[in-house]
């Protein structure tokens, strides 16, 4: 049996980054924009505020018993049959998470980049890909995605500061022009995807080292800050740069990379977005499928949770198959249904277990 080995805090927040922003910067800004027009910047300030207030749900708990899971603690304190109960949604989550990733590479790819190729073909290579990450272990898995992750901030920054030009101040007023509504409807979107997924990555938060763990919290909220930051100033830019058009232009940052032509000789930039777009895909990918085998395992105790690693990432490829018939289902579900479901069966679960610790705490005082 090959033990999960521990990591370091730095090594923690650098996957929960890879986690958080994944291909957030670039499929986010649209439906955000789409759904809260020139207000989107305020609802990611309000969504990462409500990411902000989940991470101290999970510290309080994590702080308790920094061995134990969110899920570890209702096993604790409630049995393991409300465990398995809280367990089975979180798992299905799980499955459609992972399946919706790798749709999202595939529609990228086959609408703009190589549109002539099939999608399972992308869908097979990226699962298999991530599920020979998953069984090099976490702490490869940590190291490695330092560098993804370089590379895919260096290209978002790069195509950010060589679109100034096509910046136009003005498009970013009137901020709210249908009123708060829309506003609040994006930070609805928004918290769904990616900050309500806190709570599954989380499920990880017992893999850093004893020693480390002291300094782990700052460093995570430090990144739900970053991160926030970053997509307003994602959105920001893509609405100055696109005006009334932004909520329309899927993957947007895709889109404002296109713009990009110096000279003749700084041109096709948008390549490279693309790489990041799948590179991000992949973190995430990778990430969502170790949580669900290290929590699939502990659900059936296995001794070797890589043996199922594999058949989960079949399942995975086969719902990315067959979920969905047309692209406009699968944005419907995705930006619809996803966020109510993720915040019903993993909010839920975890405010309920958080205000059952306040008051037992409180009792033993």
């Amino acid at each position: 049996m090959k033990k999960t080995e521990p990591i370091t805090t730095g090594q923690m927040a650098c996957l929960f980054f890879a986690f958080l922003l994944g291909s957030a910067i670039i499929n986010i800004p649209q439906p955000l924009i789409e759904a809260a027009k020139n207000g989107a910047w305020i609802s990611v300030i309000l969504a990462n505020g409500c990411g902000m207030g989940l991470i101290t749900c999970i510290f309080y708990l994590y702080h308790n018993n920094p061995a134990l899971n969110f899920i570890g603690h209702i096993q604790q304190k409630f049995g393991r049959s409300l465990m398995l109960l809280f367990s089975i949604p979180i798992v299905l989550q799980l499955f459609l998470m992972l399946s919706y990733i790798i749709m999202d590479i595939g529609n990228f790819f086959t609408t703009s980049m190589m549109k002539q190729t099939p999608s399972y073909m992308f869908h097979f290579f990226i699962l298999l890909v991530s599920a020979l990450s998953v069984r090099t272990g976490f702490e490869v898995m940590a190291r490695m995605f330092v560098l993804l992750l370089s590379y895919l901030l260096f290209f978002s920054i790069i195509v950010i500061i060589l679109t100034i030009p096509f910046f136009h101040v003005e498009y970013l007023l009137p901020v709210l022009p249908d009123g708060i509504k829309p506003v609040l409807h994006g930070a609805y979107r928004n918290l769904g995807f990616p900050y309500v997924e806190i709570i599954l990555f989380s499920l990880l938060l017992p893999f850093v080292h004893k020693s480390e763990r002291k300094s782990l919290q700052i460093k995570m909220f430090s990144v739900v800050i970053i991160h926030g930051l970053l997509l307003i100033l994602a959105v920001a830019c893509i609405i100055m740069a696109f005006g009334p058009l932004a909520g329309t232009l899927k993957y947007s940052l895709f889109q404002l990379a296109r713009l990009i032509n110096i000279r003749e000789i700084v041109t096709r930039v948008e390549s490279f977005i693309g790489i990041a777009l799948v590179v991000g895909s992949y973190m995430k990918a990778t990430i969502t499928l170790f949580i669900l085998k290290e929590l699939l395992g502990s659900v059936f105790r296995l001794e070797n949770k890589d043996i199922i690693i594999f058949p989960i990432t079949l399942v995975s490829l086969l719902l990315s198959l067959t979920l969905f018939t047309n692209e406009l289902e699968f944005t419907e579900a995705v930006q619809v249904v996803y966020p109510l479901y993720t915040t019903v069966i993993a909010v839920i679960p975890l405010l309920f277990i958080t205000v059952v610790t306040l008051i037992k705490d409180g009792n033993n005082r």
